[in-house]
C-alpha cells in the first residue's frame, strides 16, 4: 500500500485529502500535515464523513527541511505532495533528498522578498534527485499542470509543430464578497500585480502588468469575459521543451470589481512585500491584507458559477496550417457537493491527486526533476476524464484562433 504525505492545509490541501482518499487502491496511508495542526484535523474529519477513510495528521513547520525529513521518515511515506506555500519548495525538496522520497508540488518556488517566478531554483536539483534515484514533478496543478498537459497531447496527436500558445483562465463564478481572492491572497495579489511576460521570437517580453486585454466568449454558456494577458510560469517551462514554440502568452478573467479594489490597495500601498515599522512591531502590508481578507477555503459556501480553461493552440500538420481549442469547464457548486471546495482549489487539487497517482503508478517516475509536459500524456487525461475534470476540444480555424472564437 502507498504511503503519502501531503503538506498543506488550506483550501487546495482539503481537496488533494479528499481525491487521495477517494482512490484507496493507489493512495493506502495518507497523513494530512501543517503548521496548524487543528486545521488538518478539521479536513480529516470531512474526509471521514464524505468517504469513510481514516487519515492521520501531523504538526510540521515546513521551512525547516529537518523537522519536515524526520515527519516523512515517521509516516513512511514514498511521496510528498507539496500544496504549502511556493515559498517552501526549496526546504520540503531538501527534506524528500534527505529522507529518499519523491516530490510533487502545484506551484514553483518565489522567495518571499520578491515577486519573482521563475524555475531556475528548482531545475537546479535536476542532478541531485537523478543520482539520488529520486523523481520531483513541477507544477501538478491546473494552470501550470492540466494546462502543459493540454499542450503535450495537442503535440502529440495533432500537431507537428506547435507554433503559438494562449492559455486562457476565467473563472466565470460570483462569491458575493466585496472583495476576496480565489487561492491564496499573498500569492495570488503578486502574481496579479507582476509585470507582465510573454514569449515572442525567441524571447520573453516584458510589458506593464494588465496592460493588454480583450473580450472572450466561453464555449457551453459559461459567459462573456474580459481576460488579462499576465505572466505564469508555466509559459517558462513550456517554451523550453516545446522549442518550436514562437509565441506564448497567458491570460487570465478579471471582473471589474476586483480591478477597481486591488487599483486602490495598490495606491494605498497594502500590496507591498517589503516589512513596515506599525508601533514597534515589523509587518508585511500584503500579509496583514492576507489576514483581514476572505479565506478562499471558505467561499465555496458562496461561489456559483463555472470555471473555463483552455489552451487556444496553433501550428502545422503534415504540412498544413491546424488550429484546436481544448478546454475543461467546473462547475463551483458541483464541486462544493463533492469536496466542500470551490472550483478553483478544486481544478488545482484534482491535477495534485492525478500527478500523484501518474508517479505511483510508475507511469512517470524516472529520476530527476520535470515539468508535466515531459511525460507522457494520455493516462493523466484519460484520469482528468475520470476523476471530475472531463475536457473536450474543438477544432477552430487560423481566423478563429487568431481572435480567440472558442464559443
Amino acid at each position: 500500500m502507498n504511503k503519502v504525505l501531503i503538506i498543506g492545509a488550506g483550501g487546495v490541501g482539503s481537496v488533494v485529502a479528499h481525491k487521495c482518499a477517494m482512490v484507496p487502491e493507489v493512495f493506502g496511508e495518507i497523513t494530512l500535515a501543517s503548521r496548524t495542526v487543528s486545521k488538518c484535523e478539521a479536513i480529516a474529519a470531512e474526509v471521514k464523513t464524505r468517504t469513510g477513510r481514516v487519515i492521520a495528521t501531523a504538526q510540521v513547520d515546513a521551512d525547516d527541511s529537518k523537522q519536515t525529513a524526520e515527519l516523512i521518515r515517521k509516516t513512511g511515506a514514498t511521496l510528498v505532495i507539496n500544496v504549502a506555500l511556493p515559498y517552501q519548495d526549496l526546504t520540503i525538496m531538501d527534506a524528500c533528498l534527505e529522507a529518499g522520497v519523491d516530490y510533487l508540488d502545484t506551484a514553483n518556488y518565489e522567495p518571499k522578498d520578491v515577486a519573482k517566478f521563475e524555475y531556475s531554483w528548482q531545475w537546479e536539483y535536476q542532478e541531485r534527485f537523478k543520482n539520488a534515484g529520486l523523481s520531483a514533478l513541477l507544477g501538478s496543478g491546473f494552470d501550470p499542470g492540466v494546462t502543459n498537459v493540454f499542450t503535450a497531447w495537442a503535440l502529440k496527436h495533432h500537431f507537428d509543430e506547435i507554433h503559438t500558445l494562449d492559455i486562457i483562465d476565467v473563472n466565470g463564478g460570483n462569491h458575493g464578497k466585496a472583495f476576496a481572492t480565489n487561492f491564496n491572497p499573498e500569492i495570488n495579489i503578486r502574481e496579479v500585480t507582476a509585470p507582465c511576460r510573454h514569449f515572442e521570437d525567441g524571447d520573453f517580453v516584458e510589458t506593464a502588468a494588465m496592460s493588454k486585454h480583450q473580450p472572450f466568449t466561453c464555449p457551453d454558456g459559461v459567459g462573456t469575459y474580459e481576460i488579462y494577458r499576465m505572466y505564469h510560469e508555466e509559459l517558462e517551462s513550456l517554451v523550453k521543451h516545446i522549442p518550436t514554440i514562437r509565441r506564448a502568452q497567458f491570460w487570465m478573467s478579471f471582473s471589474p470589481n476586483y480591478l477597481k479594489h486591488l487599483e486602490v490597495l495598490q495606491n494605498v500601498g497594502m500590496t507591498r512585500i517589503d516589512p513596515v515599522v506599525y508601533q514597534g512591531v515589523e509587518i508585511v502590508p500584503l500579509q496583514f491584507l492576507k489576514a483581514v481578507l476572505p479565506n478562499p477555503g471558505d467561499l465555496g459556501q458562496s461561489t456559483k458559477g463555472r470555471t473555463c480553461i483552455g489552451n487556444v493552440i496553433t501550428g502545422v500538420k503534415d504540412g498544413k496550417a491546424k488550429a484546436i481549442y481544448i478546454y475543461n469547464i467546473c462547475d463551483h457548486e458541483a464541486c462544493f457537493a463533492e469536496v466542500g471546495s470551490q472550483a478553483i482549489s478544486y481544478t488545482t487539487g484534482v491535477p495534485a491527486m492525478i500527478g500523484a497517482k501518474q508517479m505511483l503508478s510508475g507511469n512517470w517516475k524516472k529520476p530527476g526533476v520535470w515539468n508535466m509536459e515531459q511525460h507522457d500524456p494520455d493516462a493523466f487525461m484519460a484520469d482528468l476524464n475520470v476523476h471530475g475534470l472531463p475536457w473536450h476540444w474543438v477544432e477552430l480555424t487560423p481566423q478563429q484562433a487568431a481572435g480567440f472564437e472558442v464559443a
